[in-house]
């Protein structure tokens, strides 16, 4: 079975094995607390066995949904924000040609909304809407989140225009709450087609929920591998006590030994474009798992080779507090070689008949050697190939080995009571009653 790998030689010069190994009771404690549910957060650890729990009832309603919608939509609406929405646009980017939103193909193109307050981004919606054919997949637990809830309330608005009211709900679809909440009432009194987001499933890891997996569907991509992928890699990280064989408890244990170093920051670097929402989602799915009680690594992202003529200078040479998890894909989908040209005017004809991909990998293991020489430590993760069955495992590797990492870190991994400071100060801004 191809499946993702973890490199740690590139560390070792940095921690040595013995702290790994005398890490390894702290972070099997760390592990069973996730499979007794026996420390805090215990409630929401409803995602550890999620892969084997998919009800095939809801994923059949599911894919009859998608297959409804897809008649009528070359375009969906996905209304959220955080953790409502950045699995679904990881995967979909992941696999999704880069130039999509131009060369349509027979699925619907996926569009986001909610994730933003931006004025100019909602008139510039609405105009692209107004000469397409499309439904809205709205994805809130509580309906009153502000940014989802006003875009859900603007799109709608439009929809029922465009349509009339009883053809916009057949359109609608909601992703919410089981029992109550605002969106829960709206989709009961309206007759929207609802899923339900598990009462002990947060946001961030709730990609294999309905949150991610209506949205997937809908733009052509094949749930049932991805789900396949996270029931292997979860067999793995529960099966395996040896940290050289299960890569998710390793990787726990290298990032709390490098925290304790003092690498203060960790560099998710993508050796692909299209990989650049696995780290936008990773940085949420990390950040607001760990940052709390004055602790927690700051999770960051690159893109080689683009953002090495950006930052690249600052990482090879800039203060001494970070360190790298490079992600890298042994079989690229494609492969582009360099053609010939006599005259050489550009003086690359050395590159000739070598692939985009050898040239990047060349790239690659160039960074790797000059930001170690420069003081950087860097982990490798390998992945076999970029499609659905690899994304499920890496989902679930990034996940379990979240939990891992929190509860050794020291903190509960599944609150985030931060987030609500700036919701308060701006309901008082805007005048909220009660506020």
């Amino acid at each position: 079975m191809e499946t993702v790998k973890l490199n740690i030689e590139n560390v070792l010069g940095f921690v040595d094995r013995a702290e790994l190994e005398a890490m390894q009771p702290e972070v099997l404690a760390a592990r069973a607390h996730l499979l007794k549910g026996d420390a805090a957060g215990s409630d929401f650890l409803g995602w550890v066995d999620l892969p084997e729990q998919v009800d095939p009832a809801m994923l059949s309603r599911l894919k009859a949904d998608v297959a409804r919608l897809s008649v009528k939509s070359k375009v969906m609406v996905v209304v959220g924000i955080g953790g409502s929405y950045l699995g679904a646009r990881m995967v979909i980017e992941a696999l999704q040609s880069e130039f999509a939103a131009i060369c349509r193909g027979s699925k619907p193109y996926i569009v986001y909304a909610g994730h933003t307050l931006g004025e100019d981004y909602y008139a510039q919606l609405l105009a692209m809407l107004d000469g397409e054919d499309y439904s809205v997949c709205v994805i809130s637990k509580s309906g009153t989140t502000t940014e989802p809830a006003v875009a859900f309330r603007i799109v709608k608005a439009h929809l029922e225009a465009k349509y009339g009211k009883a053809e916009a709900a057949s359109r609608i679809v909601a992703i919410t709450d089981a029992r109550r909440g605002a969106l829960h009432d709206i989709a009961v009194q309206e007759g929207y087609p609802a899923y339900v987001i598990p009462d002990n499933v947060g946001g961030r890891f709730s990609v294999l929920t309905p949150v991610g997996l209506l949205p997937i569907a809908m733009a052509g991509y094949d749930v049932d591998r991805l789900l396949e992928g996270a029931r292997d890699m979860r067999r793995r990280c529960l099966e395996t006590d040896s940290l050289e064989a299960n890569p998710a408890l390793l990787y726990a244990a290298v990032r709390n030994a490098l925290y304790r170093r003092g690498f203060k920051v960790e560099m998710l670097v993508g050796c692909q474009l299209n990989l650049r929402y696995v780290a936008e989602w990773w940085k949420q799915l990390y950040g607001e798992s760990e940052g709390k009680d004055g602790r927690g690594l700051l999770p960051h992202s690159i893109t080689i080779t683009t953002d090495l003529h950006s930052m690249g200078q600052y990482v090879q040479q800039g203060e001494r507090l970070m360190f790298e998890t490079m992600l890298r894909v042994a079989s690229p989908a494609h492969r582009v070689p360099v053609p010939t040209d006599e005259r050489n005017l550009d003086g690359i004809n050395y590159l000739c008949g070598k692939t985009l991909t050898e040239i990047n990998d060349c790239a690659a293991d160039g960074t790797v050697a000059a930001h170690v020489a420069g003081g950087v430590p860097v982990m490798q993760l390998e992945v076999p190939s970029v499609d659905e069955y690899v994304l499920g495992q890496l989902i679930y590797f990034f996940e379990f080995a979240c939990g891992v990492s929190g509860y050794t870190l020291g903190v509960n991994p599944f609150d985030q009571p931060g987030v609500e400071f700036y919701k308060k100060n701006m309901f008082h801004l805007l005048g909220k009653p009660g506020c």
